[in-house]
């Protein structure tokens, strides 16, 4: 990790940390907006962090905000700013100036849509931008905000460029839930080690069974395996910019629905009956890794494109086209 990514993510850590843990996670289930923690996150510069300095933004690389990212879903991701930043780094692309305030990505389930001022829709390689009129409010597994929105005429609009691509909206968000997935295993995985060195049976904890250790070390790997392949997509786009990084992204959202299945069950078996009540923690991460495994493709959708990609390109061209990716 470069010494402007960590001193970064440990400034998220803290803007985050400090807004009281599961706290806001509550409110957002509530129907309320973390505002303070929004604005808190906003003067750090993080909505155009993906924008170039020549545009007004910070200029950071993918690299730098999937790290952010993974810090978001370590805390439940309790405000929309991942997709804030993707929005404003689509909106600068195109050459739209980006607009104050929460940003909502689509109109049919935007994410804390109901929140927004404006919404980023993609057709093809049109992005156009709009006011936000009004909102019918829904909600995922996770109990976030996914709302169909009313759209005035488009404000604004443009084209993005190839190194984008028409798809660049789910790439973008693909990207994201991989890595907020990432967090979020993260902190189930402290969560259940806490526990398992805590809670005793038979007169010793239950970390000190073989079979639950069987279970952690395996959720280890699976957490440092989302880790790498989100931070291999990441450097993919850095490299070759969303369009050309399809492959990395898919492999990342594959392995991180998988891992985020693997994960909350494991997590729930190692807390038992006590992990799913409504008190505890737990259940506001395991919900949304159940709901961000679905959003931006499914680890069985992205796992079927890659798969007919290989297929058209017939067996001989697998091993040197996965080598030549590293290149």
């Amino acid at each position: 990790m470069s010494e402007l990514r960590g001193i970064l993510v440990e400034q998220v850590e803290r803007l985050v940390a400090d807004a009281g843990g599961v706290a806001p996670l509550r409110e957002v289930e509530a129907g309320q907006f973390p505002q303070a923690l929004w604005d808190g996150l906003s003067e750090q510069g993080l909505a155009l962090a993906l924008v170039p300095e020549e545009a007004g933004g910070v200029g950071l690389s993918w690299g730098d905000a999937a790290a952010l990212w993974q810090v978001l879903g370590k805390h439940g991701a309790p405000v929309p700013m991942a997709e804030a930043m993707l929005g404003a780094a689509l909106l600068s692309a195109a050459g739209v100036e980006v607009p104050d305030g929460v940003l909502a990505l689509g109109e049919k389930g935007a994410p804390f849509g109901r929140h927004a001022a404006n919404a980023v829709k993609l057709d093809g390689a049109r992005l156009t931008l709009h006011p936000v009129e009004g909102a019918n409010p829904g909600a995922n597994i996770g109990r976030e905000p996914r709302d169909d929105l009313t759209l005035a005429p488009r404000s604004a609009a443009g084209i993005l460029p190839n190194s984008h691509g028409p798809r660049a909206l789910r790439l973008g968000l693909a990207l994201i839930r991989a890595a907020q997935i990432a967090g979020a295993l993260e902190r189930i995985l402290a969560l259940a080690v806490d526990w398992a060195n805590t809670r005793k049976q038979f007169g010793r904890p239950i970390g000190k069974f073989q079979a639950v250790q069987q279970q952690l070390a395996a959720m280890a790997g699976e957490v440092a395996a989302v880790q790498v392949a989100v931070s291999n997509a990441a450097r993919a786009v850095d490299a070759r910019g969303l369009a050309e990084a399809g492959f990395e992204i898919g492999c990342a959202k594959v392995v991180a629905g998988e891992a985020a299945t693997f994960g909350a069950a494991t997590a729930h078996q190692v807390f038992a009956a006590i992990g799913i009540t409504e008190d505890h923690e737990l259940h506001h991460f395991t919900r949304r890794l159940w709901a961000w495994r679905e959003e931006g493709g499914t680890d069985r959708a992205w796992a079927a494109e890659i798969g007919k990609l290989a297929l058209a390109r017939g067996g001989a061209n697998l091993w040197p086209d996965l080598t030549a990716r590293d290149a």
